[in-house]
């Protein structure tokens, strides 16, 4: 299984492949800050239904997007479980010392909510792109060099360093290596992120001198063509309305 997210994990249909990465990118951007602007119940469950049928329109793989959340799921549950009994408030129920309080409740409701919503809207918006054409957006949009370039590199040779861990893994299952919890095993597991990592280090200064030896200075030139039109800023404009609405709605209440 790869390290990144595969390419086309959505299959969005013709209109909205189209479309210029950066579309998707912006409009992934503005649901995480609503998110995150967002303290209302009521507003980040209009928020999450928005989601969920943008979700329907792109032709969002549902069975996709379900892993993606039962990773986070799990981190929630643990906040659900220890958050209401931490923040003080009225009681629901109490048990020697432990009590469990309504404004405790409402916030572990409130950040799970948010978070859900977020892992969403990258799955949605960013699913069906693929780490390059991530790249080449944020480059556009003219985020600092330095934070593409690291993107990049990390989208291009986290699959390496797959490979050679798989390659490693290989070597000590055909020498007789089963892992156990004991010092054995936990010093030759050791063993092998270190070699990773002295690997990965070899590895990197020979991609560095190769870049250089091609006339590196520095700087990624983007070649890969994006062009922005009337459609794209509509688009913009009407997923910005979308998002007011949740917006509108913590302001009223």
């Amino acid at each position: 299984m790869s390290l990144l997210p595969a390419s086309g994990t959505s299959s969005w249909p013709a209109w909205a492949a189209a479309r210029d990465p950066r579309l998707p990118t912006l409009c992934a951007l503005m649901a995480a800050v609503t998110a995150v602007s967002l303290s209302q119940l009521s507003a980040l469950l209009l928020q999450l239904a928005l989601m969920l049928v943008l979700a329907a329109v792109l032709g969002t793989c549902w069975r996709t997007l379900g892993r993606r959340l039962l990773a986070l799921e799990g981190l929630m549950i643990m906040l659900l479980l220890t958050l209401p009994f931490t923040v003080p408030g009225d009681p629901l129920w109490q048990w020697h010392s432990l009590t469990l309080s309504l404004q405790g409740l409402e916030r572990a409701a409130v950040v799970a909510l948010r978070a859900n919503i977020v892992v969403i809207a990258m799955v949605v918006l960013l699913g069906a792109l693929a780490p390059e054409q991530l790249g080449h957006a944020l480059g556009r949009l003219r985020l600092p060099d330095k934070l593409v370039h690291l993107f990049l590199f990390t989208a291009r040779y986290l699959v390496v360093l797959q490979e050679e861990y798989r390659r490693l893994r290989t070597a000590m299952r055909a020498r007789g290596f089963v892992a156990r919890s004991n010092r054995h095993s936990w010093r030759s597991l050791g063993w092998l992120v270190g070699m990773l990592l002295v690997r990965s280090m070899e590895r990197s200064q020979r991609v560095t001198q190769a870049m250089k030896c091609r006339g590196f200075k520095g700087r990624f030139y983007l070649l890969n063509p994006q062009s922005w039109c009337p459609a794209e800023t509509g688009l913009l404009l009407s997923f910005g309305g979308l998002m007011s609405l949740p917006l509108l709605l913590e302001y009223l209440l």
